[in-house]
């Protein structure tokens, strides 16, 4: 069975088309009109091996924030409806990635449950042009739509594009691991991850 999404999204703000295969090969192609949160999704789709491909058009004549929100609640749509009812699912993933004096822990629950715990302090507020408050408001609209349990636990780093970084490419290896395909049920004692 093919773990595929697409997932359109329009809004007066912003016109957003994700596409992502679970099972790759790993691509990105990523075209947000934000290069950082570009950057940040090729990583995502590189090192959670997908292949991934977003497409935003955003009023960012205002700013980024609705292209942000928007490209996440995409995507968190895109991963719920790819990964359909998990059966045979590993379920849980954690990953510790580190991108020089950066170290940051994700771990992820597929379990329906939607919850972000967020332990990630930045010594700036923007990386080119990019509001770096943004990234937390990502991942709040992330887990929201793909009705995950997310735990980002940024353990060292100064240089807030490397932490970033880490964040998102511990984020893909935790993915990857939570979907991989490891049984044949619903790994729950439940019976359902809903």
């Amino acid at each position: 069975m093919a773990r595929t999404a697409r997932v359109e999204r329009r809004t007066r703000e912003t016109a957003v088309v994700v596409e992502l295969d679970l099972d790759g090969p790993a691509s990105a192609e990523v075209a947000t009109g934000v290069p950082f949160l570009d950057h940040m999704l090729e990583q995502l789709g590189r090192h959670g091996r997908l292949a991934l491909r977003v497409r935003t058009e955003g009023d960012l004549e205002i700013d980024a924030h609705h292209t942000v929100e928007d490209t996440a609640i995409a995507l968190g749509q895109a991963l719920a409806e790819a990964w359909g009812d998990r059966v045979g699912v590993e379920r849980f993933g954690d990953a510790s990635v580190p991108i020089d004096e950066a170290l940051t822990r994700v771990a992820v629950d597929l379990a329906g449950r939607p919850y972000l715990v967020w332990e990630v302090e930045t010594p700036i507020e923007l990386i080119g042009t990019f509001e770096t408050p943004l990234v937390k408001h990502f991942f709040e609209a992330l887990v929201a739509n793909a009705r995950i349990t997310l735990h980002v636990t940024n353990v060292s780093g100064d240089n807030t594009h490397h932490v970033y970084e880490s964040v998102f490419k511990a984020l893909a290896v935790a993915l990857r691991r939570a979907v991989a395909v490891t049984g044949d049920g619903v790994p729950s004692t439940k019976g359902v991850l809903q």
